[in-house]
């Protein structure tokens, strides 16, 4: 291939990972052709199967050295679940003790568990002692 079309393809597929919902795959196999094309522009001239396995190489080699890096720098964690221990949610049904309903808590609906020894009311504050994954863990507010 011409040193122009592997930086229009390059270009092509990092076009596509603006179309795809955020994999981080596409963007590193675009990165490698266009540098397969610009290694072919300043006249490092190999066969066209050497090429394709310089893209092949270096696609899977930035995949499994800086995709992770990506997503974490894209996508900070969730640790914003640690924040919402002490706020106060409202369950939308009667929660036994130690069963597990739903309760609304700024404004969206999560599982919660009851901690405490007695019911939980429907519309009762709670307060939330723990968060173990998407589950609430609610005693009543005094």
């Amino acid at each position: 291939m011409a040193w122009w079309q592997w930086i229009l393809l390059g270009l092509a597929l990092s076009a596509l990972e603006l179309a795809t919902p955020g994999g981080f795959y596409l963007i590193f196999f675009g990165i490698s052709a266009i540098l397969v094309g610009l290694t072919s522009l300043v006249g490092f001239v190999v066969p066209a199967w050497f090429e394709w396995l310089m893209f092949s190489i270096g696609s899977v080699v930035m995949l499994l050295f800086f995709r992770k890096r990506l997503i974490q720098l894209w996508q900070p964690g969730t640790s914003d679940i640690d924040s919402l221990v002490g706020e106060t949610a409202l369950p939308l049904e009667t929660i036994r003790p130690g069963a597990i309903g739903r309760a609304e808590l700024r404004g969206t609906v999560w599982s919660a568990r009851n901690a405490h020894d007695g019911e939980l009311a429907r519309g009762q504050r709670a307060r939330v002692q723990r968060v173990d994954g998407l589950t609430l863990y609610l005693v009543p507010e005094r």
